[in-house]
């Protein structure tokens, strides 16, 4: 299944060698071109906005770069406002340009790890064996089984419960949209209430797996 990721995923990676963007709602792992081309000065346009969101570098309808005349040779050139970056031509002639071979990084689907989230939202999860809570960020595009995941960084046993809430236990093949868990943020704002008092609960209820012999 597709992966979402919060903005705020996305600019955790934010070095070289570590390097995400966004644009038109992609995401795409830089890492590989960012080895591949280092030292390159095309690459420092794209360096700058590491872990950032690119889209007003492209034309929402053909997803390509922003294209514009050159007022110098009045030809039609990639309009990038930080600069030149690779995989872009030159405006005139040059000996060290050759054609890409395969498709430009932004183009490139093998370098595509998820798309950005619509709407994040928050989750309050509580392990009824412990009583430990933790407030977990996710996108409402997430299945409960991907919610695991992300909780799994603060409990490598969550999948050895049964989440539920209101009672009844969740479908996890499901986002909490479609398990009846709405957001009402909006709702909220309009009523000027604390978003924070509203947050749903998730119930971990353990499974005894123990069996007699």
């Amino acid at each position: 299944m597709e992966r979402f990721f919060t903005p705020s995923e996305v600019a955790a990676h934010n070095i070289a060698e570590d390097l995400w963007v966004s644009f038109l709602g992609k995401v795409l792992d830089l890492s590989p071109i960012m080895e591949k081309h280092k030292g390159d000065a095309l690459l420092l346009p794209i360096l700058e906005r590491a872990g950032g969101d690119i889209s007003n570098w492209f034309d929402p309808n053909t997803e390509d770069l922003l294209t514009c005349v050159d007022p110098i040779t009045c030809l039609i050139r990639y309009h990038t406002p930080r600069g030149r970056v690779l995989h872009t031509p030159p405006s005139g002639p040059r000996s060290d340009w050759a054609v890409v071979d395969g498709a430009p990084w932004w183009r490139d689907s093998s370098l595509q790890v998820g798309r950005v989230t619509e709407r994040s939202r928050w989750v309050r999860i509580i392990n009824t064996l412990t009583s430990e809570e933790q407030l977990l960020q996710v996108c409402s595009e997430d299945t409960l089984a991907r919610i695991l995941q992300r909780y799994l960084f603060y409990n490598r046993h969550a999948d050895s419960y049964t989440w539920k809430h209101g009672g009844r236990p969740l479908d996890m093949s499901r986002t909490l949209s479609e398990n009846g868990i709405h957001d009402n943020t909006s709702e909220l704002d309009q009523l000027s209430l604390d978003r924070d008092l509203f947050i749903p609960d998730l119930l971990l209820h353990y499974n005894d797996d123990l069996t007699e012999a």
